[in-house]
């Protein structure tokens, strides 16, 4: 089953930051919902990346919602949260985020619990993870 929890994230260039997931983080559109007035505000889309999903939208406005979440350059680059995405083949997901101009915070490490992992910040500036370390799977 998918998940059911989705992080669900704004950005200032929605369009951009969606080509740059897909790119550099391997996520695939699923759903995009544009303004019919303005295609540069994206309202809402759905990208997957396996059995996972996030969604995300632009910065828009004053709505209520918006009343109570901040981008990660207002309050000095930090974050209260980070997505953390289990990637198969983390070696080649690391170089292909280099390649594709992601910002790395932490380099490629094996970690002593198993697996391995970095982070990476997008082209807005939100912290990820990403990890071979499958937390599903069964212990031993």
């Amino acid at each position: 089953m998918p998940s059911t929890i989705i992080p669900c994230l704004r950005y200032r260039d929605a369009p951009a930051a969606i080509r740059f997931l897909c790119e550099a983080f391997g996520f695939s559109e699923h759903a995009v919902y544009r303004d019919d007035t303005n295609p540069d505000i994206v309202v809402h889309a759905q990208l997957t990346f396996g059995e996972g999903m996030i969604m995300l939208g632009s910065v828009i406005g004053d709505t209520p919602f918006a009343e109570h979440i901040v981008q990660p350059d207002q309050i000095g680059g930090r974050e209260t949260q980070c997505p953390c995405v289990t990637v198969a083949d983390l070696k080649a997901h690391y170089e292909n985020a280099k390649a594709h101009g992601a910002t790395i915070i932490d380099d490629y490490e094996e970690k002593e619990y198993g697996g391995a992992g970095y982070s990476a910040r997008d082209l807005e500036g939100r912290l990820w993870y990403f990890g071979s370390y499958d937390p599903w799977a069964p212990p031993g």
